[in-house]
């Protein structure tokens, strides 16, 4: 019996998601040695997310698995997890929740340059629908620009391993709510390419016999 596709998995979990108070930001299925699948179930919220709460999802999401039976006999590892901090920002609710993040921006072809150049660093101000505030020049003179999120062509957190500027943190309007603070806190699970991470995970075994 083939795997489920990543979209329905995606449908089986998203109301469960959402009742949660959460968003889905993504599910990837991937081997995760020898006959059994890995299921991970990316989650994000306003307020942050802590262990507790995902580790109730991930009973959740295994359950509602197991209940629909796509795996058939093929045992499943489900992780439910929130997003590294070098997830890219796509949506305004990505940008709500990095304020206060240091990011590497890259314009779209045309569009003003604040810095000069199409690609820069910044620190991630207020967030609309449509803009978003960005704090550049960094310690030495630090000032807010507005760019037009439609403007962006890609932007990612990035880690920072030393504490931000005062002046900076409070022209961006300091740290989302539940978010840890840049620099110094900013550790956790090192992958191969040596990235730093903020995750919260929760793993489950599901085996349907």
């Amino acid at each position: 019996m083939p795997m489920p596709t990543e979209e329905r998995v995606s449908q089986l979990v998203a109301g469960l998601v959402e009742r949660r108070g959460f968003d889905l930001e993504g599910v990837a299925i991937t081997a995760a040695g020898g006959s059994q699948a890995r299921v991970t179930v990316i989650v994000d919220s306003d307020s942050g997310v802590d262990l507790d709460a995902v580790a109730e999802l991930s009973s959740d999401i295994s359950q509602a698995l197991d209940d629909a039976g796509d795996f058939g006999a093929t045992s499943y590892l489900l992780e439910v997890t929130t997003p590294g901090i070098d997830r890219p920002l796509t949506a305004p609710r990505h940008w709500r929740r990095a304020r206060g993040r240091k990011v590497r921006v890259t314009l779209r072809p045309g569009a003003p340059t604040p810095e000069g150049s199409a690609r820069f660093d910044a620190r991630v101000g207020a967030a609309t629908e449509t803009d978003i505030a960005l704090v550049i020049g960094g310690k030495r003179r630090p000032h807010r620009v507005t760019v037009p999120l439609a403007d962006i062509e890609k932007a990612v957190v990035r880690v920072e391993f030393s504490p931000p500027g005062a002046a900076e943190m409070e022209l961006a309007g300091g740290v989302a709510p539940g978010r840890p603070e840049p620099g110094a806190s900013d550790s956790g699970e090192e992958t191969a390419d040596g990235v730093v991470l903020n995750r919260v995970v929760a793993s489950t075994e599901g085996i349907v016999e």
